[in-house]
């Protein structure tokens, strides 16, 4: 056995092998050692090796998907070795015949198709990047579902792509640069090289084609060697890992990047689109507005986030659907309620394509189909938009494939095929017998006994059982002779005589006594010949089947999105040509939703970037905590939604179609690429200038605060006329640097604007009231009091401000001049104020309000006035 092992693992040395042993799946030496410390098992030991202990752990078959998951997140490889034939057929291959034993599967981050292991919604993609000379693409495809797409790709724009799709796992060549492999890892996606020959473009075209069972890939489009070098990886990466079992692949997808409103990797994590700062789903944009009731619903939300359309046509019919749907509520609340019944068509369809589905995957496609039909009866008769009436003609057409469905699946069925009973009775005649062998074996073998009663005339004639003779016919010594004689000695054969009794059999009964003692075995065997008629009937209505799918989710997204936009009062955007961006009471919605939850408000504010030949740009300033931030992401998020066809958070919205993205807001720092805070902050900078359009947004927060203020000043000055002057593109700059208000008399394009306050009593209020105009100053020292700074810390730097403000009024004096008059720091110099009591103090403290008595309190207030006219 141990010498099988060592073979087969051989073959797998970067992957952990499951070795099925029984009822368990064993790991050994190596193997065993990492498994047990990542999995939290035991760590034991079989027999010896090289005259030492071999290390060995296990886990149990029926719970190894758990284990699996766990293997997978934590960066392992399983391969999972199946015994292929029971003890007993290897012993007659001879004695010591060990059982035959196969890879069947290897498990890799990208390639999982279990419920189990996978999130509902969201995709799990698998890319492969290639590059040919100066051509690179990058091809995805999600085997739980079957969505394959490929893209042109230049390599400086890998980055922002992975970020995009965030895919499980990239296969790489194993020549690739190990910057492209940096940029894969930095992406949060598992790293994979494999063999240049799979990424061999003269073949990979005909490899695509058998996975696609077509013998041209001209009907789905123009390939260059870069794309096909990528999909023809993905697909042999695939037929490895899954042995053979190649999933149910839709045709490949082209997709151009000019599509899509572009949006880099930063920029993405700085808006918090699809995940939080702290890397988990809550806190999201998408977390926020996901009203989906079914998981393809949304991943196609995802999606839609995370690759807005520049495409007017296709963002005005989603627009026209949702329109209808926030007009209709009636319709809306019925669409909905029908949807929440859906359950997975993609993954239950990939899951049967590769022999890892059950039962309860038909009887999720017959439910799906079900809900499709009502949906349709929904829409009949009913003026739709363009967009909705494409969808609902994919809603129907499978009637066949249902009924079929219906008349032979029971209604709840065991999770797998080799439980049986999954088949309605009544479908099949010879299944139905074989259940009533099985189930009623005594009650058939009576019938019978009544029978040769009636034939012979001899009621005391019995049909017994036992072990050596099996079923056969018993009757007194007496009786028998008129068996044995002619007619009856022609159908009853004599078997065994005792001394009272003599024993018959016959023909019929031998027959029946074989087909009970394998009824449930042909039941079964039956079935799982059911199972795969029926399979087939469903893989062969696959194409169709998508259309289905891809119509239940467009359709609950539009719902989902009419229901957000009812609910939280949002406005259908208007989208143009042009460089406009005029927003009336816009809001963020991932803070309008966290402070909902408290009961406090939402400061809405406009926003009106006025078109010019230069561009667009509002300079914003004002303390911290006052808002800045918000406001900056809230425009980049109502126009990420208006082109993602979604209703906006705002009274009124027209934006001009954006073709970029960018935000530098908020500060990190990269310390494993030995990058400062500052520095990344100068990248993603730098990214910004070089690559946006005039048609981008752009919004910019703190430029320069990394480094000592004239730098910064400097920094942020250039990087404002760079966007003024050369990107000429719409763009929100907030800034502490007060000396930049003064270039809104400069450039034609520049806009002053500020965030409210008031003073009152030494402190600061935040209006978050966004406003035309400069701010005179930052309010830090009230900042820094709010934030619970010590307050002989908060008196002495109200006295540092003070000193330098005066210095810089009366000729520019340094802080370093003034150093010797003024201690930087010194708690004895500045002591933090006694608290002194008034007589009023001591009134309040006196006071317990649960025992006065009305008279009393009435007193107390008598007391209190006249406490107060003596301390004014």
């Amino acid at each position: 056995m141990m010498a099988q092992y060592l073979e087969i693992k051989s073959a797998y040395p970067q992957a952990l092998l499951f070795y099925r042993m029984g009822d368990f799946y064993e790991l050994f030496f190596d193997d065993a050692v990492a498994a047990s410390a990542a999995l939290d098992i035991a760590l034991t030991k079989r027999g010896k090796h090289d005259g030492a202990d071999i290390p060995m752990c296990g886990v149990p078959v029926h719970a190894a998907e758990g284990y699996l998951l766990t293997l997978i997140r934590k960066g392992f490889r399983v391969a999972v070795c199946e015994q292929m034939e029971s003890p007993a057929e290897a012993k007659k291959r001879g004695y010591k015949a060990v059982v035959r034993r196969e890879v069947v599967r290897l498990v890799t981050p990208g390639t999982l198709t279990e419920d189990s292991l996978l999130e509902p919604r969201r995709h799990n993609y698998l890319a492969a990047f290639a590059q040919i000379r100066d051509a690179a693409a990058l091809a995805w495809v999600d085997i739980s579902t079957g969505a394959f797409h490929v893209m042109p790709l230049p390599s400086v724009r890998l980055g922002p792509e992975l970020a995009r799709l965030r895919p499980a796992e990239v296969i790489l060549a194993q020549d690739a640069d190990l910057q492209v492999q940096d940029l894969v890892a930095e992406a949060g996606a598992a790293p994979t090289l494999h063999s240049r020959a799979a990424f061999d473009s003269t073949a990979a075209p005909g490899r695509v084609c058998s996975a696609l069972g077509v013998a041209s890939l001209e009907a789905f489009g123009t390939f260059d060697r870069a794309e096909a070098s990528a999909m023809g990886a993905l697909v042999d990466y695939i037929d490895i890992t899954q042995k053979g079992q190649v999933p149910l692949l839709r045709p490949p997808v082209r997709e151009a990047g000019a599509a899509f409103m572009q949006i880099d990797a930063a920029t993405r994590r700085n808006l918090e689109l699809t995940q939080s700062l702290s890397g988990g789903r809550a806190g999201s944009l998408l977390a926020t507005i996901d009203r989906t009731v079914t998981s393809a619903g949304a991943r196609l939300l995802e999606r839609r986030l995370s690759s807005p359309s520049r495409d007017m046509g296709t963002i005005s019919d989603r627009l026209d659907a949702v329109d209808l749907l926030v007009t209709d509520v009636t319709f809306c609340t019925d669409l909905r309620d029908a949807l929440r019944k859906v359950p997975d068509i993609d993954r239950a369809l990939s899951r049967l394509s590769l022999d890892r589905g059950g039962p309860r995957d038909m009887t999720a496609i017959r439910a799906a189909l079900e809900q499709a039909e009502a949906l349709a009866s929904l829409c009949q008769g009913r003026d739709l938009p363009p967009a909705l009436k494409d969808h609902v003609a994919n809603l129907t057409g499978h009637e066949t494939l249902h009924a079929l469905l219906d008349a032979a699946l029971v209604a709840e069925p065991p999770l797998l095929a080799r439980d049986g009973g999954f088949i309605a009775p009544g479908h099949d005649a010879d299944l139905d017998e074989a259940r009533t062998l099985r189930d009623e074996g005594r009650s058939v073998i009576a019938r019978m006994e009544g029978e040769y009663r009636d034939e012979t005339g001899i009621s005391s004639l019995k049909i017994k059982h036992n072990n050596v003779l099996g079923y056969f016919i018993e009757t007194t010594a007496t009786h028998a002779e008129k068996m044995m004689s002619a007619p009856l000695s022609e159908t009853f054969i004599h078997r065994q005589t005792t001394a009272n009794q003599v024993r018959f059999t016959t023909v019929p009964l031998s027959e029946m006594e074989t087909r009970i003692l394998n009824a449930g075995a042909h039941a079964l065997d039956i079935e799982m010949r059911l199972y795969s008629s029926l399979k087939a009937a469903i893989l062969d209505a696959a194409p169709s089947l998508g259309l289905t799918a891809q119509a239940l989710a467009d359709i609950d997204l539009s719902a989902a999105l009419a229901d957000l936009a009812r609910d939280l009062d949002w406005c259908r955007p208007t989208l143009d040509s042009s460089r406009a961006f005029e927003v009336e009471g816009g809001r963020h919605p991932v803070v309008e939703a966290a402070l909902s939850q408290t009961g406090d408000p939402f400061i809405a504010n406009d926003c009106a970037l006025t078109e010019t030949d230069n561009g667009a740009v509002w300079l914003l300033t004002g303390p911290n905590m006052a808002g800045k931030s918000t406001f900056l992401r809230q425009n980049a998020l109502i126009a990420l939604l208006a082109q993602m066809g979604s209703y906006v958070p705002a009274k009124s919205a027209r934006i001009g179609l954006v073709s970029q993205l960018f935000s530098r807001v908020g500060a990190s720092d990269d310390l494993a690429r030995g990058r400062s805070t500052f520095m990344v902050e100068m990248v993603e900078t730098a990214a910004i200038l070089n690559q946006a359009d005039e048609a981008a947004l752009v919004i910019l927060d703190e430029i320069g605060r990394g480094t000592a203020t004239y730098d910064g000043l400097s920094i942020a000055w250039a990087t404002l006329e760079h966007l003024h002057d050369a990107n000429r593109c719409r763009a929100l700059f907030a800034t502490h640097y007060h000396e930049l208000t003064a270039l809104a008399d400069k450039l034609g394009g520049v806009e002053n604007a500020t965030v409210a306050v008031k003073e009152w009593e030494g402190d600061v209020i935040f209006l978050h009231e966004v406003r035309k105009g400069a701010a005179d100053r930052s309010y830090g020292v009230q900042v820094a009091k709010l934030a619970g700074l010590p307050p002989s810390v908060v008196e002495r730097a109200r006295i540092v401000l003070e000193a330098l403000e005066q210095g810089e009024r009366e000729g520019g004096v340094r802080p370093k001049a003034l150093i010797d008059d003024l201690p930087l720091f010194s708690v004895a110099a500045t002591p933090a104020p006694s608290p002194t009591k008034s007589k009023t103090d001591d009134l309040l403290a006196g006071i317990d309000p649960d025992t006065l008595t009305p008279r009393e309190a009435l007193q107390a207030l008598y007391d209190l006035k006249d406490a107060l006219k003596d301390t004014s």
